[in-house]
């Protein structure tokens, strides 16, 4: 089976089923298409996008998930690895340490470390704009 868009000669628009290229072809020749609109016999195909079906299996859909997330996994990880390599954890204490850092001007330490959401709040009303990380387990 096969779905065309059509269109008689009056630009009116509409869709059928035919059950191959040929069987429309045949009709057409006949005169035996009619417009549902005006009931002209005088109609073509009009631009149609095609339908792509999807060849891949869901496992083979599941495959490229888990690779994806692996991939951005690893991400994350060098990420982490990076962080904690190059700037000095302060734990809860953060918000207070920021601020020190924030307000010193000379201070260009890097740290990271947990806040709440309530201190967070208060430091973006500061002018503190932070960066959240998803912070995965290594043996994750």
């Amino acid at each position: 089976m096969i779905k065309y868009n059509l269109k008689c000669h009056k630009d009116h628009e509409f869709e059928s089923w035919f059950s191959s290229s040929k069987e429309f072809e045949k009709l057409k020749k006949k005169r035996l298409l009619e417009c549902i609109y005006c009931s002209s016999k005088n109609i073509d195909k009009s631009i149609m996008s095609p339908m792509v079906s999807n060849t891949k299996s869901k496992n083979e859909e599941s495959d490229i998930m888990r690779k994806d997330l692996k991939n951005h996994q690893n991400k994350l990880l060098k990420l982490r690895k990076f962080i904690e390599k190059n700037f000095d954890y302060v734990g809860k204490d953060f918000s207070k340490k920021v601020r020190e850092i924030y307000y010193d001007k000379k201070n260009k330490k890097g740290i990271y470390g947990i806040t709440t959401s309530e201190e967070r709040k208060e430091l973006s009303e500061e002018g503190i704009d932070l960066l959240s990380i998803p912070w995965i387990n290594k043996d994750n």
